[in-house]
């Protein structure tokens, strides 16, 4: 049943994607972040929605009469090098052929990503892409929060079977990712049951990261609070929220998730007890032989390993043959990947979104009509750092969810650009407030 329902939808609004081009990239975050086919059990499950909505958008997209011109932005012009360095390194990987069939999936994800920079340039088409965002992976932290408090946190909560979150410490991330998100939202919601609904799916996500038992979602959930209090201007009840929020909740935690926390490793040992040390578990010597695999063979080749470098011959190589593991790191991983070269333009990507987001907040800090966008780059902030800390101990390198993230910083700074463009028109404080937080929000096919 559950097959067909989606079958259902997908195909049910191809017809309008066919209309509005911009519908099929909301059908393909949905298909790729919630993965609905993947919650069924019959034909569905290894169905190929998301290339049948992908080739029905860009003919849309090619016999429409939108905008054509992507962007031109620091941000797009460091992508493209980004991507185009991830070819080189694949035409010199030390496996070519199977590192050729990742970086094929690579295209695709950033072919969409750029392509959503052409037609996701509206206030509306933004405002839908992060409802769509943000509720397709809100949806198992939502199902598992619910999990959780009737079992009491006592098993893991999982992602969608056979999608790039389906284990717990990737769904912790993307859960921590979307929070901001959903703040948004709230932020932006002016009906009191919608708000109600928010408000439940942040408290939801929240417990469900918990229940993910992922050590490195729980860090970096740690430091995103911590930079939501530095930048809060309510830090005192702010701060009250949380140590009341702790304290209620303490007693309701199982013991075994308080120890698999209380084991998180300190960075600082790792490095000074690489290979020897009771409080270093099996794991975390794993990763260490990873790390410094990624980084000798970074430095003996330009474009360092390629995809699938991860190993036994290589290791052997450069590493510890004995601990063949992942990087789990979205640093190491790109490091060992796609080598220094690689590394800068990764980084580089992210301060360059960063420092966007930041022009975002200082253009709209006065004008209450941009207040949305002001909000938007706030939260997206916040969730680059999550992903920035989060990362550090988890392989998630090519999501596509964090440069979607990008991209809507890239798009909602072209608008604020439009919009400072044009002058200043005078209206009563009443009309601006139901400009800022609009009592409907209208349908994405009614733009």
């Amino acid at each position: 049943m559950r097959d067909i329902i989606v079958t259902l939808i997908v195909f049910g609004c191809l017809p309008l994607v066919l209309r509005r081009p911009h519908i099929g990239i909301f059908l393909f975050a949905w298909i790729s972040y919630m993965n609905p086919h993947r919650l069924g059990w019959g034909f569905a499950y290894t169905f190929p929605f998301a290339y049948i909505i992908a080739l029905v958008t860009i003919f849309a997209f090619i016999v429409s009469k939108e905008n054509k011109k992507l962007p031109a932005t620091p941000i797009t012009v460091v992508l493209i090098l980004f991507i185009v360095w991830i070819g080189i390194s694949t035409l010199f990987a030390v496996y070519p052929e199977a590192a050729s069939t990742s970086y094929i999936e690579i295209l695709k994800v950033q072919f969409i990503t750029f392509l959503s920079m052409i037609l996701i340039q509206s206030k509306e088409r933004i405002h839908g892409l992060v409802w769509v965002m943000a509720l397709s992976i809100g949806f198992f932290g939502i199902k598992g929060g619910v999990f959780s408090l009737a079992t009491g946190l006592s098993y893991r909560v999982w992602g969608p079977p056979g999608s790039v979150i389906e284990g717990n410490n990737e769904l912790g991330v993307a859960l921590l990712m979307i929070i901001p998100l959903l703040v948004y939202l709230y932020q932006n919601s002016s009906k009191k049951m919608l708000k109600r609904f928010l408000l439940a799916s942040i408290m939801l996500c929240a417990l469900s990261i918990l229940s993910t038992f992922s050590r490195g979602a729980f860090l970096a959930f740690v430091c995103m609070l911590g930079f939501l209090w530095f930048k809060s201007k309510h830090k005192l009840p702010l701060a009250i929220v949380c140590i009341v929020s702790l304290l209620a909740i303490t007693p309701f935690l199982p013991d075994h998730w308080i120890e698999r926390m209380g084991s998180i490793p300190v960075v600082g040992k790792y490095i000074t007890n690489a290979d020897e040390g009771p409080e270093i578990d099996e794991s975390g010597l794993g990763r260490l032989s990873a790390w410094r695999m990624a980084f000798n063979i970074a430095t003996h080749r330009v474009t360092a390993g390629g995809f699938k470098c991860w190993t036994p011959e290589n290791f052997a190589l450069y590493s510890n043959p004995e601990r063949v593991h992942d990087a789990h790191s979205i640093y190491f991983e790109v490091l060992g990947e796609q080598g220094f070269i690689g590394l800068f333009l990764f980084l580089l990507l992210f301060f360059l979104a960063w420092r966007t987001g930041s022009w975002i907040i200082r253009h709209t800090k006065d004008r209450a009509d941009m207040l949305w966008a002001n909000q938007l780059a706030r939260m997206i902030q916040v969730s680059i750092i999550a992903y920035a800390t989060g990362g550090a101990f988890l392989g998630l390198a090519y999501f596509d969810l964090v440069y979607h993230l990008i991209c809507l910083l890239v798009v909602t700074q072209l608008w604020v650009k439009r919009q400072l463009a044009n002058p200043v028109i005078e209206a009563d404080p009443q009309s601006i407030k139901d400009s800022a937080t609009p009592e409907r929000q209208k349908w994405p096919w009614e733009k």
